[in-house]
């Protein structure tokens, strides 16, 4: 049988303790286990590339160009006024709440909606727009850019009413 003995100080145990902590909390985050759900009522969130985006507006049954026209970096106000506190109660409305990311920048993937109940494909007038921060989808809406358009979330507007956008 082998005995061995090491001489160690309060300070060394410490010092031990706190390096395991920190090593694990390091190994959870780089494994992706820092509690981001990709996911939500069965709704895929994933957006980190062209693949995902597609597949997210295409679980809400849309059909639209697969290319986006328009892709852009949006910084979400510190403070919401009353437009963005209606915007954000469409998020909320949908599950997702844009308060969370107040500050910070994201970016606005936005497609052209091909299959809107009563306009032709054709029409250019139906966007969707889908906010993603940090590989996930955070929000967005479908709208019309008409005069007096609408705006209201992801769901088809025979599950959802429409909504008269106030910009």
């Amino acid at each position: 049988m082998f005995v061995y003995s090491v001489k160690s100080s309060k300070i060394k145990v410490i010092l031990l303790i706190a390096l395991c902590i920190l090593a694990t909390t390091a190994f959870l985050l780089a494994s992706g286990m820092d509690n981001k759900p990709s996911s939500k009522d069965g709704i895929n969130l994933k957006a980190s590339d062209a693949e995902e985006r597609v597949a997210f507006l295409s679980q809400f049954g849309w059909e639209f160009t697969q290319d986006p026209i328009e892709v852009s970096e949006v910084i979400i106000p510190a403070e919401f006024d009353e437009t963005y506190e209606a915007y954000n109660d469409i998020q909320k409305e949908q599950g997702f709440d844009l308060s969370r990311y107040k500050g910070l920048r994201i970016k606005r993937w936005t497609y052209e909606i091909k299959n809107y109940p009563g306009y032709p494909a054709d029409s250019g007038f139906i966007r969707a727009n889908v906010l993603v921060y940090d590989g996930l989808v955070i929000g967005g809406d479908v709208c019309s850019v008409e005069l007096n358009g609408f705006m209201h979330g992801f769901e088809r507007p025979q599950a959802q009413k429409t909504t008269k956008a106030n910009s």
